[in-house]
């Protein structure tokens, strides 16, 4: 396993240049930014060293209400714009996050310590091609055909926006996860007030202000970073707010549901995962090789869909196990804007710590084939830990159930296809799968049995603006991204016309009267 040197890089955001940069605050309401009032401070910390980059105040309560103001004074004006102008608006922000790409992909990499190529490459790409999307999307928000369903009345739907949304997004894609909120809830009409993790707001504020610089009005919207216990709470709680979006920890989306149930809110949940990996027999085991490596690693582990749980068919197994162990050992951890960097640091200190915590404990009933421990030398002062593959964990154990959003991969053997599908769907989880084979016949029968809301085949991670994305069981309901998003972020309206102009109607004589 290599490491590459942490000594520093011209494309790094030094302190003095993002202190400059969010100087007025980590708050953006209406249309321009703002410094907290809760009297409390918060540090953006470079993940990569240990390092604090920028210190800002954190929202209160009071931030959210004036952030909820904001949103709520410009719903009227945005969400009886024409399809065509939301559309238009739309475009221009794609446009205005293609022109910035380099400065989101830089301050992405620094706040979430993401190797500089994955934010090049993937998140901001990504965001771009999402607002691209929607942009097109906001023009065919349609409902279903008039028609004469009761033979005196013409009927049809109107698909009409909800009013403020309050949206909480996590620290593991900021910029991405603020378009996932954002774009859809903007495109069908909605305002919106977001709140990103303290950790990871940067990317956040920068894109409400692409909004603005794009045309967007003011109040649409909204950034306001505070913590989860005052900001989140009042947000989720606030009569004024119509819709409630999160993404985050299940445990999270618990309490976040106890709130919005109780003000009869609609909810939208996209919860923790632990994604399943099925290889048959039959497969090509250098692509399942390749897949399971990148689907574990990607963004260090801490994706809800990464591959964390490989179920391999027996024949297989051992070879996969070495195989798999041998490629990991080849990433590279390292300076996230180093040019050779395969994989960066967690997100902080506490999450390594979490991780390593599994890991150790699972020492006590498996077998760590590689890995299983942070690094030494110059990356010793960052939140690393190497590439970990466990095997001859039992299914009921901690390691292969929970949700550990690190760099470890567990491989377990199976015999049928029975059992494989079957292990496949025991967790609480049923966010994403693969299934690897070359038989259609085998790998279909997997899409329909695995329980999750996507399931790959002969792949595992890519996501596509067109497709939604969205879980099953304890990994929530709702969609994100696609034209399925709208079902989240609109109202049905169902409107009848009479058409007989009759003012005593037959069915009156029910009521009073007699035929």
């Amino acid at each position: 396993m290599h490491n590459v040197g942490n000594a520093g890089h011209t494309d790094t955001p030094s302190r003095d240049e993002v202190g400059k940069r969010f100087s007025n605050g980590a708050q953006y309401i209406a249309g321009r930014p703002a410094k907290g009032t809760s009297g409390r401070s918060h540090a953006v910390v470079d993940p990569s060293t240990g390092a604090a980059v920028h210190a800002y105040e954190l929202a209160g309560a009071e931030d959210v209400d004036r952030a909820v103001d904001a949103a709520r004074a410009a719903f009227p004006g945005w969400s009886t714009a024409t399809p065509g102008e939301r559309s238009e608006a739309l475009h221009r922000f794609a446009a205005v996050l293609a022109e910035r790409a380099e400065e989101f992909a830089r301050y992405e990499s620094l706040q979430c310590g993401k190797p500089l190529k994955l934010t090049r490459e993937f998140d901001v790409p990504g965001t771009i091609d999402n607002a691209s999307f929607f942009a097109g999307a906001a023009r065919h928000l349609q409902g279903q055909s008039a028609g004469e369903y009761s033979g005196d009345h013409t009927s049809y739907v109107r698909r009409e926006p909800i009013g403020v949304v309050g949206s909480i997004a996590p620290w593991n894609y900021p910029l991405q996860m603020a378009a996932w909120k954002i774009l859809p809830a903007i495109a069908a009409g909605n305002t919106v007030v977001l709140k990103p993790a303290e950790l990871t707001p940067l990317t956040s504020l920068l894109f409400a202000e692409a909004a603005t610089e794009a045309g967007v009005p003011d109040g649409v919207v909204n950034i306001v970073t505070g913590t989860g216990k005052e900001a989140g709470e009042h947000l989720v709680g606030h009569p004024d707010v119509a819709m409630t979006s999160f993404t985050g920890s299940t445990a999270v989306g618990r309490r976040v549901a106890e709130i919005a149930t109780s003000t009869v809110k609609r909810l939208h949940l996209e919860l923790g995962g632990k994604a399943p990996f099925v290889v048959f027999d039959d497969a090509d085991l250098e692509a399942a090789v390749h897949g399971a490596v990148a689907g574990a690693l990607i963004n260090t582990g801490q994706d809800c869909t990464a591959a964390t749980r490989a179920y391999v068919q027996r024949p297989l197994y051992e070879e996969f196990v070495r195989e798999a162990a041998a490629l990991m050992e080849t990433v590279r951890l390292g300076d996230p804007f180093a040019p050779g960097t395969d994989l960066g640091p967690l997100i902080s200190h506490a999450q390594r710590d979490r991780v390593a915590g599994f890991v150790d404990r699972a020492r006590a009933y498996a077998r760590v084939v590689t890995g299983g421990a942070a690094p030494g030398g110059e990356l010793e002062g960052g939140a690393y830990y190497r590439p970990t593959l466990i095997a001859g964990a039992r299914q009921d154990s901690e390691i292969v159930q929970c949700e550990i959003f690190g760099p470890v991969l567990v491989v377990l053997p199976f015999d049928g296809d029975d059992e494989g599908i079957r292990l496949a769907n025991d967790t609480p989880y049923g966010l994403a799968a693969s299934a690897w084979s070359r038989d259609v016949y085998r790998a279909n029968r997997a899409t329909r049995e695995i329980k999750a809301g996507c399931v790959w085949v002969n792949d595992h991670i890519p996501i596509i603006s067109e497709m939604p994305h969205g879980g099953y069981k304890a990994s929530g309901f709702g969609k994100d991204m696609s034209s399925y998003s709208f079902e989240e972020y609109t109202q049905i309206k169902h409107v009848m016309f009479d058409n007989t102009a009759a003012a005593r109607k037959d069915w009156h004589r029910t009521i009073f009267g007699d035929r």
